[in-house]
């Protein structure tokens, strides 16, 4: 299958080679337990003893990335509202592995998955907090450290409706009549092409698997930050309709200062569109319990 995804790695690390790299580099670390937490499209995630994660590129796109999140991440530290992987251990390419690597500070919690409506509901003025902040991030500063402007097209709503038919297509099979009835039902009706272009510094990547909460199910972290870029902030807003109840997306609304339906339609197209790639790796890789929380976050995000 190597390939044929999108999300297929060119380097796999197993935990043996990340002790290597890391103890090689940062001797101090040497003597700690290493764990493989898990892995994104773009990186493996390696748990260092109990107070440190270090995250190792899979893929030649991933390289920038990480040495743009090098730069930016410390300078966020005044706006974060909500904890957040600091950077602590810059790691180099060498013969061993040809990327460098980052290690951070580690954000405790679990992901938010099979969460009730009511608990989710309990983030809403978290969550929108968080994103005004994140927000009002001076964008010159943020473009200075590499961050790229809008290279995903986000305002381009006629071609990310295309994508996402064809990204349905893939996993129709694993959706039931009535969900697949729901998203072509949305999909048929989004009859807008662009909406207005507007710069933020965005997380660019804020779902369920990059989010964290604690034992009362409030969030408690927001992590990878490989997606870090400026653009239109429904990109990020799109967590109002994925992760938070219909009746809670007020409370969020207010609290972060209001948006307008332009916005509001694109951060539901993106609230679709996230979890439907989501929903493909999670197939791909048989992750059941990943696909079902996939499929909720789609259908919460078609609800009113």
């Amino acid at each position: 299958m190597g390939g044929t995804n999108v999300w297929d790695a060119e380097w796999e690390v197993n935990e043996e080679q990340a002790r290597t790299l890391i103890g090689r580099q940062f001797p101090q670390l040497s003597s700690k337990q290493v764990k493989r937490l898990g892995w994104g499209w773009d990186n493996t995630v390696f748990l260092i003893g109990d107070e440190y994660v270090f995250r190792f590129p899979r893929r030649t796109i991933a390289v920038g990335s990480i040495r743009m999140e090098g730069k930016l991440l410390p300078k966020l530290e005044a706006y974060m509202t909500i904890p957040y992987p600091k950077p602590l251990f810059y790691g180099e390419a060498s013969d061993k592995y040809p990327a460098p690597f980052l290690g951070y500070a580690y954000v405790p919690g679990d992901f938010p998955i099979g969460l009730t409506e009511e608990r989710r509901a309990l983030s809403a003025e978290t969550l929108a907090k968080f994103l005004r902040r994140l927000h009002e991030f001076p964008v010159q500063a943020a473009l200075k450290c590499g961050v790229q402007q809008d290279h995903r097209s986000l305002t381009d709503i006629a071609s990310r409706k295309v994508k996402l038919e064809g990204f349905l297509s893939k996993v129709v099979e694993h959706l039931s009549p009535e969900e697949s009835g729901v998203i072509e039902a949305y999909i048929s009706r989004l009859q807008t092409d662009r909406v207005e272009a507007v710069n933020a510094l965005l997380h660019g990547d804020l779902h369920f698997k990059n989010m964290l909460v604690n034992e009362n199910g409030i969030v408690s972290g927001i992590i990878d930050w490989g997606d870090l870029s400026v653009g239109h902030p429904a990109c990020d807003l799109s967590v109002a309709y994925s992760f938070l109840p219909p009746y809670a997306r007020g409370v969020f609304f207010e609290t972060y200062g209001g948006a307008d339906e332009e916005t509001k339609l694109l951060a539901r197209l993106i609230a679709v569109y996230i979890p439907v790639l989501i929903l493909m790796q999670a197939v791909d890789d048989g992750n059941e319990a990943i696909a079902a929380e996939a499929k909720s976050n789609i259908m919460r995000a078609l609800s009113d």
